[in-house]
């Protein structure tokens, strides 16, 4: 179903197979997006910038060149929010491609319900961020004790280091953190992390507090500010 907020965001599709790319268009045009496709990241160079694009997704591998060099090169020029599309989940090049900039990754083969949902969540934080600055107002970052979680700049940090976060980890762990001590299920976590009500399993919820944890440890081996009630959810330790 076609949503009115969609009707004049543009989506660049860059992908070296023509499937995808046929596939997906026809998925996006569905929800109301337009959508302009590329077969390489070097004629999408040019076309992303020109043709004033809302969103990128990108495969990572692609001839001519590659999705981190496209990234690399797009963001001397824009912050436009991007979605990278990779065939194997290699969390190296996963961290590295957020460390450049990217605000999503999806793992090959992948639901197109679930794309479309994480296209929502990351065009939703985009518009998060341009509201202050249209308005004439700072946004307000979120801090817990050591966490401190900036939505307009999508950065956050624990102990003043740095925690490289995609955009559905960022809102949940902002869920959490807005009311430290409350218990969050995980039906409430998914619908903090999308825009509409979809299917996704326990065990996705888990994952994503499983890498939660683990990007947290990887700069505080003592971390333990997500608590887990068995049977209940999750909830954001109170300092």
């Amino acid at each position: 179903m076609k949503d009115a907020s969609t009707a004049t965001q543009t989506i660049a599709l860059v992908d070296d197979d023509r499937n995808i790319l046929t596939s997906l268009s026809i998925v996006l045009e569905a929800e109301g997006y337009r959508v302009h496709t590329y077969t390489d990241g070097a004629a999408a160079l040019d076309g992303v910038i020109t043709r004033l694009s809302n969103l990128v997704i990108l495969d990572i591998k692609m001839p001519r060149m590659d999705g981190m060099e496209l990234l690399r090169r797009l963001r001397q020029k824009s912050d436009l929010p991007v979605i990278f599309l990779t065939s194997r989940d290699d969390e190296i090049d996963e961290l590295f491609g957020l460390k450049m900039g990217a605000d999503d990754f999806i793992t090959k083969p992948f639901s197109q319900r679930l794309l479309v949902e994480r296209v929502k969540a990351v065009l939703r934080r985009a518009a998060a961020r341009e509201a202050p600055k249209l308005a004439g107002q700072p946004a307000l970052a979120l801090e817990r004790g050591a966490l401190v979680m900036d939505p307009e700049r999508h950065t956050c940090t624990w102990k003043s280091e740095a925690v490289t976060l995609t955009v559905t980890e960022f809102l949940i762990l902002q869920a959490l953190a807005q009311r430290p001590g409350v218990v969050k299920s995980r039906d409430a976590l998914m619908d903090a992390a999308y825009d509409d009500q979809i299917y996704v399993d326990d065990r996705t919820i888990d994952s994503h507090i499983k890498r939660l944890r683990k990007k947290f440890k990887t700069v505080d081996e003592n971390f333990e500010m997500i608590e887990t009630l068995y049977g209940v959810g999750y909830r954001f330790r109170e300092s």
